[in-house]
């Protein structure tokens, strides 16, 4: 297993930033975990990387929260996007009602609260635990990511954001 990286990510800008930098790196079969208290910006950061991909194919698209759809899904061309919030199941197997375990080998998934998944979270996924930083608006971005391309890109993404950078 690689160590784990961490990012400060001073601003909701940041997060944003970071997002778009990571997105163009993400591809079929990406999994990223996305854990953190409410409002620790793991919507945010979705919705960012969403937002660029689409961006990308000159598409722009209303981003809602999949709080209470459970699942949001985005057409980025050859790349179908999942986007999904578990806070509401009470069981791991909800998740395998949804149709989430397929997505996770046909479509880029984004999975907010990610432990409501148990034993069913696939082994591949990189893990981003979003915590309270020093100010209100900072967060640290805990990654951990099994393979070393997804860490390549992860470290890529915040190397090549100004604010992020070493």
């Amino acid at each position: 297993m690689l160590p784990d990286l961490t990012v400060t990510l001073d601003s909701p800008e940041a997060t944003a930033a970071f997002a778009r930098r990571l997105a163009p790196a993400l591809r079929l079969g990406d999994v990223l975990m996305l854990s953190g208290e409410i409002g620790a910006g793991k919507s945010h950061f979705a919705r960012a990387v969403i937002s660029a991909r689409l961006a990308a194919l000159g598409l722009a698209e209303d981003i809602p929260s999949p709080t209470y759809t459970l699942v949001q899904t985005y057409d980025a061309g050859d790349l179908p996007i999942w986007h999904s919030d578990l806070y509401r199941l009470s069981d791991p197997e909800e998740a395998l009602e949804l149709g989430l375990w397929d997505a996770f080998d046909s479509a880029l998934c984004l999975v907010e609260w990610p432990e409501r998944l148990g034993d069913l979270a696939p082994e591949t996924a990189a893990r981003l635990q979003f915590s309270p930083g020093a100010h209100p608006d900072q967060r640290r971005l805990r990654i951990t990511a099994p393979g070393s391309a997804m860490r390549d890109a992860l470290s890529a993404a915040a190397s090549t954001v100004p604010e992020l950078a070493p």
